[in-house]
């Protein structure tokens, strides 16, 4: 029989090891929740970070301004602001170096942004090589401004590519302030709006939103709308500027600028649309019936008895499509077109990539001239110039606007006119506009001119009676449109 006091005592020990137990059990439960918890936390700071930048995403910056919004008031001016980032440059470098080195770039902007931003401020990046940084309170116009002018300052310190070449890029900014500038929902789109007006400004720089930048936006998606129907309705035309031997002045060619004639907005100049068709991924289509519309004038030139070479413009896009030679030729073979009469210009900042090169050679093959276009504004790349089988190097504007007053800037166009002729290519200035450029130039062995001293862009009928010198009229006497003071290339 068992005693009580033994009774007891098993009790007590079975009460003891019960609580033990459950003790150990609770204790396991704890860590296998803290585990589940943080399992949980990582996976969800992966879902809504950039795995590239390991910033925020768009999704993580939009909980944490909805958060920021909700205990704010109306009447409270300038509780936070709102900044759209979006990098000046990055398309070339992305392009002519390869996506290894444009992942390099985005992966150091990433890190700057991140050290850049203080306690209250959240840096994301939502897509490409666009970024948004949210400013918490006070953000009145002056800390906005002030955030802006580090976020410009950081981005502009050069930029190491994994291959040791070292890059520039700057960055336009887009702000809004809450409320002043729309409701918590229309925030990051007004910011975006404001970003493409500093971009169109010129970029490297910052604006703050107004609801005229709303109109802007509206009219750049009825732009993009337009645009395709125009391709396909003819609504496009190419205007052709001459280019002159500069010794004789004889018209030795011409380049071809594409007009868009809207049927409600009239002449549409390329600096309003070009940018609509690159934002759109339009440029293509555009850059292919460029080149078709050229070929076809040529060929009425050639019926007319006017033999005319015509310079085009190529795109990146277009360089990197597989199909471009085929599509060439196929044109040529079309209008019964000498390839020699097709000069294709590219801009110095792609002129340098492996696939542009191997598209060159492949134009080359065709029979086309080859021309690089706006030399001295990137890397003016001597050495593999020599690899590349151009004609032609077109030097750009900006390089002798002040070379009567400037002796750097005559000295650095000397040198870069005995460059370019050691290699056996042609010089052309493009843009020349004065009197004492041409003289310059002229002094410096310069082989051709293109700018508005000679001549302005005309339509085909036009150019046909200059050349020709059947014209009453000489086309430098013409006086510009309103669009034709901001005439721009097809790029």
């Amino acid at each position: 029989e068992i005693s009580t006091r033994d009774w007891s005592s098993d009790v007590c020990s079975s009460d003891l090891f019960a609580t033990l137990a459950d003790a150990g059990s609770r204790r396991r439960h704890a860590v296998l929740a803290d585990s589940l918890n943080d399992a949980h936390r990582k996976l969800r700071e992966q879902a809504l970070a950039d795995p590239l930048t390991r910033l925020p995403n768009r999704q993580l910056f939009e909980e944490r301004l909805a958060e920021a919004l909700s205990g704010r008031h109306l009447t409270d001016e300038g509780t936070l602001a709102v900044i759209f980032i979006d990098l000046d440059g990055f398309k070339p470098i992305n392009d002519s170096f390869g996506h290894a080195a444009g992942d390099s770039v985005l992966g150091q902007v990433g890190q700057r942004l991140r050290a850049l931003t203080g306690a209250d401020e959240l840096a994301a990046r939502v897509g490409g090589d666009e970024f948004l940084m949210l400013v918490g309170h006070p953000a009145n116009r002056e800390r906005a401004a002030q955030v802006a002018q580090r976020i410009l300052r950081a981005i502009s310190v050069p930029y190491a590519l994994p291959n040791g070449v070292e890059v520039n890029l700057s960055c336009s900014l887009g702000i809004v302030l809450y409320p002043e500038h729309g409701p918590g929902h229309k925030l990051i789109a007004n910011a975006d709006a404001a970003m493409y007006a500093a971009k169109r400004a010129g970029g490297s720089s910052y604006a703050f939103y107004a609801p005229s930048m709303d109109q802007d936006a509206t009219l750049q998606l009825e732009l993009q709308h337009d645009m395709r129907a125009a391709i396909e309705q003819n609504q496009l035309e190419l205007y052709y500027q001459p280019k002159v031997h500069a010794l004789s002045g004889q018209i030795t060619g011409v380049e071809a600028l594409v007009r868009w004639n809207h049927p409600t907005r009239g002449l549409i100049m390329p600096d309003a649309f070009i940018p609509v068709a690159e934002r759109f991924a339009l440029i293509g289509a555009l850059g292919y019936w460029v080149i078709e519309e050229a070929c076809r004038q040529i060929r009425a030139w050639r019926d007319e008895g006017l033999r005319m070479r015509v310079a085009v413009n190529l795109s990146v896009q277009q360089l990197r499509q597989d199909d471009l030679v085929p599509r060439i030729k196929r044109s040529l073979e079309r209008y019964r077109v000498e390839p020699g009469l097709l000069t294709f210009e590219i801009t110095e900042s792609v002129a340098m990539e492996e696939v542009t090169v191997r598209a060159f050679q492949a134009l080359a093959g065709v029979g086309a001239s080859l021309s690089i276009d706006d030399f001295g504004t990137a890397y003016s790349n001597f050495a593999a110039l020599r690899k590349l089988p151009a004609t032609q190097l077109k030097i750009d504007r900006s390089l002798f606007t002040d070379i009567q007053d400037s002796a750097d800037a005559l000295a650095v166009v000397d040198a870069m006119i005995k460059m370019a002729h050691a290699l056996g290519l042609k010089v052309v200035a493009e843009g020349v506009e004065t009197e004492a450029q041409r003289d310059l130039l002229l002094a410096l062995n310069c082989d051709e001119f293109q700018g508005y001293l000679y001549a302005r862009p005309m339509t085909a009928r036009m150019l046909s009676l200059w050349a020709l010198d059947e014209g009453e009229t000489h086309p430098v006497d013409f006086r510009p449109s309103l669009y034709d003071t901001q005439a721009a290339e097809l790029i």
